[in-house]
């Protein structure tokens, strides 16, 4: 339906103050953080900050419907330009809140992405036991959180730990190049992204996209920047294509499997979250298969992973102490 004339915002009057921008962009900073290593939420950011309510509600107002009229309204078609129009309906989904967290996000990501593809390359026994630490104590928090009083709730937290834990070894169809596993991964990820609790890196490790999606996501950075910094653009294709298709699979799971899991938290909250927290718990088989991988399990590289992991647990377990006390039921 289109908004009455006289009562189409301005752009003075539908951009918000700078103030508000700034901080926006400094939660989206800290959630892209969040999101981009195994273990901690962005989600979780997003309820500490108290913007989760917001987010969601961002989410939930982007229709098919809006879409369709913002796009025509920026378009020659049907009628010729209508900013105005197309404004009223940014303002509908909160576009100015969303634009400046997914910056804030975005930067975020390509920062930890790139150390995590050095430190996998030159480190990986101490980042990958730093990622067991925060997924262990992750899983703990979580676990308590949770009181097992149906067979039905133990066997959906025993299917989800199964998932996780065959899912987290070398899984052959998941090592492969298909795109539509990266599809499906982007889908995943950026779905948990948005529960409290619940990484959406940490799903990635357990898809065995984790590392190549770091990978990928810096060669693309490297590759766009190539003009200035002298580099190689020999991949950009390739590494663009990856990057696409990952984000498309994460705008599809945005809009679709989140509502799914939204719908299933509704439905039966304490089955869906014992399933959810089980795939935490599996998942810790994955920081130790890519250890092996990679240089194998010596007595060197134990210690090294272990002491990695009382960092990854001390750091995780200072978060939750002075942070915010975790209220599942809020999710």
């Amino acid at each position: 339906m289109t908004t009455p004339p006289e009562k189409l915002p301005t752009l003075s009057g539908s951009v918000p103050p700078v103030r508000e921008w700034a901080r926006t962009f400094a939660i989206g900073l800290c959630m892209g953080s969040a999101d981009a290593v195994p273990g901690v939420s962005g989600g979780t950011i997003a309820l500490i900050a108290g913007i989760y309510g917001r987010l969601i509600a961002m989410i939930n107002a982007i229709t098919p419907d809006r879409i369709l009229t913002l796009l025509t309204a920026l378009t020659p078609l049907d009628g010729g330009f209508d900013f105005r129009e197309a404004l009223s309906v940014f303002d509908e989904i909160d576009g100015w809140f969303g634009l400046a967290l997914v910056a804030g996000v975005g930067l975020a990501v390509v920062l930890i992405t790139r150390a995590v593809s050095i430190l996998a390359d030159e480190t990986p026994a101490l980042l990958f036991g730093f990622f067991f630490g925060l997924i262990a104590v992750s899983a703990v928090i979580l676990l308590r959180e949770l009181s097992f009083d149906s067979w039905f709730q133990i066997a959906s937290g025993v299917v989800g730990f199964l998932i996780a834990f065959l899912l987290a070894g070398e899984f052959r169809f998941l090592e492969t190049g298909n795109l539509l596993v990266v599809f499906l991964a982007g889908a995943v990820a950026v779905s948990a992204m948005i529960l409290p609790g619940i990484s959406g890196s940490l799903l990635l490790i357990i898809l065995g996209q984790y590392e190549r999606m770091s990978d990928t996501l810096s060669r693309f950075i490297d590759g766009v920047l190539s003009p200035v910094t002298g580099g190689s653009a020999a991949t950009l294709t390739a590494d663009a294509t990856v990057v696409v298709t990952f984000i498309a699979g994460g705008l599809v799971g945005l809009f679709t499997v989140s509502r799914v899991v939204r719908r299933a938290l509704d439905r039966n909250r304490p089955a869906t979250m014992a399933f959810l927290v089980a795939l935490v718990v599996g998942a810790l088989r994955a920081p130790v298969v890519e250890t092996q991988s990679k240089v194998g399990l010596s007595t060197d590289v134990l210690v090294a992973f272990a002491g990695a992991a009382v960092v990854g647990s001390v750091f995780l377990l200072a978060l939750d102490w002075f942070a915010v006390d975790l209220d599942l039921d809020s999710v």
